[in-house]
């Protein structure tokens, strides 16, 4: 998925070219002179005997040579084969290569049907809110619930319940983000506690029912000793009052070069994934009065695309100063799109199954903001690129499902639904490539 992006979502494997031996041009005079050689019979006593040790050391030699052979052997059996033993020890692993090529991008696929979708029903998940609930609001397909990501070189591992929730025992993951964090953060708690058989040991640690008007949410799982948390942030960047003497026009404004106020609590994190984009729009900015600021200036004429690349630097540089990389996996997961049948937003069309087009969808600019941005950073961020495997899912959206069926919805997503898929990449990433145990203990 490189500069800084040290934990790629791509795998390459290098070779090693070796030095072509030299060849000795045996047709010059200069090679038949050193080819030549005296007869043996002018051979000192003095050769015989540098002769005799060259015998008895060549035992020796042949000896250091078979053992440096060996240990190289056994390094190279240690690369290769003991990570495959680890992998079928735990029954887990991120990526199996269908190809020679052995270079896979994991968001580089199609969807295929796969019937053992859904891994979970949402009105049995506590935390999965009733707005995402496409099923108990009345949609009567289910197609959409079958559809599973296929890369084109490699396999997603299937969601192993019981091995993710050892590893995360005694963690802690926090999302960041809007509501289709919040979307993320459910699907996964509602995943996770399939595999639970004590449901009331997992609990809102604050006894708030999950909704969208809560600024942090989380969620303990007592048996293994931790939390999974949501902190509501739209902009991760500061969303203060007017400033004095502003224009008229300003109720408000996003200041640029401050992270959000909360920021603080996302600090102590083992996993932190973070995403924004869907309130970077006029509609949430501008109309409402809603301006940018950097430092004491309230830039006016400031686009979007410039304020958001100003945001993701600050958010960036807290990363980098704040963030210690060595103990805390940060990911950020790129801008979901959206499947509005016109710019207004009033004509929702959810189709049955997916797109067979992306219909220009798979590309964003906040999206190649956040690769921009992230490429020239000094500490190992993970980019979740979801934009274009997402694009073909109009057939996933909430549509006229949600618990206000007369407010259309083809921005959200289905529970279960399309987020599963997403969470089983991010839970891939982490007990394979990151090496996240799956025994008790923090790296």
């Amino acid at each position: 998925m490189v500069n800084n992006f040290s934990r790629s979502t791509s795998f390459n494997r290098r070779a090693l070219n070796a030095e072509s031996p030299r060849v000795l041009n045996v047709s010059s005079p200069k090679a038949l002179n050193v080819l030549s050689a005296k007869p043996l019979c002018f051979t000192s006593s003095r050769v015989y005997h540098r002769l005799g040790w060259v015998s008895r050391l060549f035992p020796v030699l042949i000896l250091i040579g078979a053992l440096i052979s060996f240990i190289i052997l056994l390094h190279g059996g240690y690369i290769y084969v003991l990570p495959s033993l680890s992998q079928a020890f735990y029954g887990h692993g991120v990526l199996k290569f269908n190809d020679s090529s052995n270079v896979c991008d994991i968001f580089d696929g199609s969807w295929v049907i796969d019937d053992d979708y859904p891994f979970y029903n949402a009105s049995d998940c506590p935390f999965a809110e009733q707005g995402f609930n496409c099923l108990g609001n009345g949609r009567k397909d289910r197609d959409y619930l079958k559809w599973r990501w296929k890369p084109k070189n490699c396999d997603i591992p299937r969601f192993n319940v019981h091995n993710v929730l050892e590893m995360l025992r005694d963690k802690r993951i926090v999302f960041v983000g809007d509501s289709m964090s919040r979307t993320q953060w459910e699907s996964l708690i509602c995943l996770l506690m399939t595999g639970v058989e004590d449901k009331k040991s997992v609990y809102e640690v604050n006894g708030n029912k999950i909704t969208k008007r809560i600024r942090f949410l989380g969620v303990r799982f007592t048996s293994f000793n931790f939390t999974i948390e949501f902190f509501r942030s739209v902009f991760l960047v500061q969303h203060g009052w007017m400033p004095r003497h502003a224009p008229k026009r300003v109720r408000s404004t996003l200041k640029l070069d401050k992270l959000d106020d909360v920021s603080n609590e996302w600090i102590n994190a083992d996993v932190l994934i973070f995403n924004t984009g869907q309130w970077w729009v006029p509609g949430k900015l501008f109309e409402t009065g809603c301006y940018f600021q950097v430092g004491n200036s309230v830039k006016l004429g400031m686009s979007i695309p410039a304020a958001f690349k100003m945001a993701l630097g600050t958010w960036a540089s807290w990363v980098e100063n704040t963030i210690n990389t060595n103990r805390t996996l940060v990911f950020f997961r790129t801008f979901e799109p959206s499947h509005w049948s016109e710019k207004s937003r009033r004509f929702c069309n959810v189709t049955q199954n997916p797109l067979l087009e992306t219909e220009g969808r798979d590309r964003s600019i906040f999206s190649e903001t956040i690769f921009e941005v992230i490429k020239n950073m000094t500490v190992p961020i993970t980019v979740l690129q979801v934009t274009s495997m997402s694009a073909f899912r109009r057939d996933a959206h909430v549509g006229g499902w949600s618990d206000n069926p007369m407010v259309p919805d083809c921005s959200h997503w289905c529970l279960p639904g399309l987020p599963d898929i997403w969470n089983e990449i991010f839970v891939s990433y982490l007990l394979a490539d990151y090496g996240l145990p799956a025994v008790n203990g923090k790296q």
